[in-house]
């Protein structure tokens, strides 16, 4: 029989905080326990993202003029490769530890790499020396195969841990190069599988990219839309790219304003910046920029350097043929209609994050500025019927849109003295919807001390009672008779669903400010939901977004530091806040608990606030519609199974 323990004999879990408390994880652990800080997630961007680490290697390879061919094929059983014809990765013993490979070091260990010093590489993609080590350490199994000096070695891994030792598996006379085959580890991505149609667009993009190099694709898996082989080069490069993607579209020029500019030739240093853009009347403008071949789609300092550019020649063109009104227009018009590709290549580029979502180097910012100018002034001067067409398209733009400023303050004048506005909204005295902003509050306490803490110009409170009704699931003859929605929309100035029309938003922003709490994340999960299905233009147009309110205050003497977890809390107690006595910590049960001074210093002046943007993905449109439908629909069932699928990925959970 089992020995029974009674409570005052049972082991108590220690509370000691010492130096045994401190966990070392290896690299290949972290990766694995927090895949998010090297992949951005989860999820099936992060999935992707994984094969575009591999990929960009192998572009690297070619940038620098050692591989003439890159090869994508992903197998039928959800395994993915990819080759080159490059030098191959180094397999000689590593100087620092002889025992192991160069190969195993940088497939096992974060921040090792041949893209540090620049020796190896002028420009690439790979900087962080952490992109193949992270797609090993979040495979089940990953395969190395270097063709290097006429001899075939192998070297298998299975979640970041090496199989077996590297092995010469033969003589390779003819051939030389990597392939990597790896599997992305269902402990980590669950059930997501790669996605032929979205490998396929990553391959014949980076041809475009890069117009020396070919792309080989194959894929076993069968979708419908994806061929199961393709070649792709394109000698055109972006030029060749923006006309297959305006095919049939009417453009105001002929043929696109294209270039590249050599960096070493015109500043004298290495890297280089391509382009290509037309205006078009028939479809919304876009910009597509990349650095070293790597996608940054939330732009960065070389789309700024362009748009300046492209504005600074504008206008000088309209000056130089003596049309006054080209002084008027500005970036959000020349974005109106000009479809962009912009891709330079930059020494040591800094990105922000590991994903590389946005290009950081100030730098590259004056050289693209500079590069683009002197070519964009010449290409105006040379085709005046395209040049005179663009400038008259671009002060239509701006015509309209000064317009439609005029009449959104004309409107907004009369909206509070013709509108029925809620009693519970604290209005701002602007006049003009540029710049204002409504934030959405719990309860009334906390709309007491966002009234003390907002700018009275330009920022708008609209208290909340509780929870809102969950659209979801309820009639829709609700919507029109619930107090509050009908509060939120009166304070709006729109209407729900059909009625509903983004021009006569009377707010720039609309800001979600909730406890940060679960009740706070249910409310602002709730009005998220109310705003996807009613008013889904308000957050495609980018109006949407959740305030970041500290959950603890810690204060030592005269320092004070807010924090936004428990996570982070435990952090700085174990640092210190380099003040004297004991550190105060105060919790925030609610917003309204804050004075007006911590609320706008934390989360409502916009110097020193954080915010987030809601977004919808717009790569599978219709994913994020039926999420919501799962999480907040009416059948619970498909709750509980979401629950299960993913209950496994929860890092931490707030009870």
């Amino acid at each position: 029989m089992a020995d029974l323990l009674t409570s005052a004999e049972s082991p108590k879990k220690s509370s000691t905080y010492d130096a045994s408390s401190i966990q070392v994880l290896k690299d290949m652990e972290h990766v694995r326990l927090r895949p998010g800080m090297y992949i951005g997630g989860k999820d099936e961007r992060a999935l992707h993202h994984m094969v575009a680490e591999i990929v960009d290697n192998s572009m690297d390879e070619a940038v620098a003029g050692h591989a003439t061919w890159i090869e994508i094929e992903l197998h039928e059983n959800g395994h993915v490769t990819v080759r080159d014809n490059g030098r191959g990765i180094p397999t000689d013993p590593h100087p620092n530890e002889p025992d192991k490979s160069a190969l195993e070091i940088i497939f096992c260990t974060l921040n090792a790499g041949g893209k540090f010093s620049g020796d190896s590489y002028e420009t690439s993609g790979g900087l962080h020396g952490v992109g193949s080590s992270v797609v090993n350490a979040l495979s089940d199994h990953l395969r190395v195969e270097v063709a290097r000096n006429k001899e075939l070695y192998m070297m298998e891994f299975s979640r970041g841990e090496p199989k077996a030792p590297l092995a010469k598996i033969g003589a390779a006379p003819n051939r030389r190069g990597t392939s990597v085959t790896f599997h992305p580890d269902p402990e980590i991505f669950g059930g997501l599988t790669l996605k032929p149609k979205r490998l396929f667009q990553m391959a014949r993009s980076k041809a475009y990219l890069f117009s020396g190099v070919e792309i080989r694709w194959k894929t076993a898996i069968e979708d419908g839309d994806t061929p199961p082989e393709a070649t792709f080069k394109f000698p055109g490069g972006l030029s060749d790219y923006l006309n297959e993607t305006l095919n049939g579209s009417t453009t105001y020029a002929d043929a696109p304003f294209a270039g590249t500019v050599d960096f070493k030739e015109k500043f004298n240093v290495p890297g280089k910046v391509e382009w290509a853009i037309n205006w078009t009347p028939t479809r919304d403008g876009f910009i597509q920029s990349y650095c070293n071949t790597v996608p940054t789609p939330e732009g960065g300092t070389h789309e700024i350097g362009f748009w300046n550019a492209v504005l600074k020649g504008i206008k000088a063109y309209g000056e130089l043929t003596n049309n006054k009104k080209a002084a008027t227009i500005t970036r959000e018009d020349l974005t109106t209609g000009g479809c962009a590709l912009v891709s330079c290549f930059i020494r040591e580029p800094e990105f922000v994050g590991q994903t590389k979502d946005r290009l950081a180097t100030t730098e590259a910012q004056r050289m693209v500025d500079l590069a683009v100018r002197d070519h964009f002034d010449n290409w105006l001067a040379a085709d005046t019927k395209s040049a005179g067409a663009i400038l008259d398209f671009l002060i239509l733009r701006a015509e309209e849109r000064m317009r439609r400023k005029q009449e959104k303050e004309t409107a907004r004048k009369s909206a509070t003295k013709k509108l029925r506005l809620p009693g519970k909204l604290t209005d701002c005295t602007s006049k003009d919807r540029a710049g204002t902003e409504l934030f959405i509050v719990e309860g009334d306490s906390a709309g007491g001390s966002g009234k003390g803490a907002r700018n009275r110009e330009n920022q708008a409170l609209l208290p909340l009672k509780g929870k809102i009704l969950n659209v979801l699931g309820a009639a829709s003859n609700k919507l029109t008779t619930n107090q509050e929605i009908r509060d939120l929309c009166e304070a709006l100035g729109v209407g729900l669903g059909s009625k509903f029309n983004v021009e006569d938003l009377r707010y720039d922003k609309i800001i979600i400010m909730t406890d940060a709490d679960v009740d706070g994340a249910h409310i602002a999960s709730l009005l998220m939901t109310f705003f996807f299905t009613q008013m889904r233009p308000l957050i495609d147009q980018g109006h949407l977004y959740l305030a970041c309110p500290p959950l603890y205050r810690l204060t030592q003497g005269a320092k004070r530091v807010y924090v936004a977890d428990d996570r982070e809390k435990e952090a700085v107690l174990a640092k210190g806040l380099g003040g004297k006595g004991k550190i105060d910590v105060q919790r925030f049960k609610g917003l309204g608990e804050m004075d007006a001074k911590d609320l706008k210093e934390t989360t409502m002046d916009p110097k020193t606030r954080k915010l987030i943007r809601v977004t919808v993905g717009d790569e599978f449109p219709g994913e994020t519609g039926d999420l919501v439908e799962r999480l907040m629909g009416k059948k619970p069932e498909l709750r509980f199974q979401y629950i299960q699928e993913n209950a496994q990925f929860v890092e931490e959970l707030d009870v």
